[in-house]
């Protein structure tokens, strides 16, 4: 399967998440995305920083995805998850991947980061 197919149909096929991407694992280039969602490589590599357990800076001035601001409200070996009002995102890294689902107002938090872990468990099993 490419890796957009899945975005289209893992990610945002659950109808769970309203935009998606798939990152290197370095944050520094776009694997896959949905339409009309852009994360810079600033933002990716600001990402992968956090995910690499330098979480200091994203806890005290939040993390930038798609050009908007989000507050953390949790961070872990693998994952980080973040909320701007009603919306929100759930990232996680795998072997070599870092997937990045955002979920607006209707949709439920907890659907959205289980949809996300559950894609970085597979990647992993994959050996990604």
């Amino acid at each position: 399967m490419s890796w957009q197919a899945y975005v289209d149909s893992s990610l945002l096929g659950t109808g769970h998440l309203d935009k998606a991407a798939i990152l290197a694992g370095d944050g520094t280039s776009t694997w896959a995305i949905s339409a009309g969602f852009q994360i810079s490589p600033e933002e990716g590599k600001t990402i992968a920083k956090a995910l690499g357990g330098d979480r200091d800076a994203v806890f005290a001035d939040g993390f930038h995805v798609g050009g908007e601001r989000y507050v953390v409200t949790r961070a872990e070996d693998r994952s980080l998850y973040g909320r701007q009002g009603k919306d929100g995102v759930a990232i996680v890294k795998t072997n070599q991947a870092i997937i990045v689902g955002h979920y607006g107002p209707q949709h439920q938090a907890g659907n959205a980061a289980n949809v996300v872990e559950k894609l970085a468990d597979y990647l992993i099993g994959l050996g990604y």
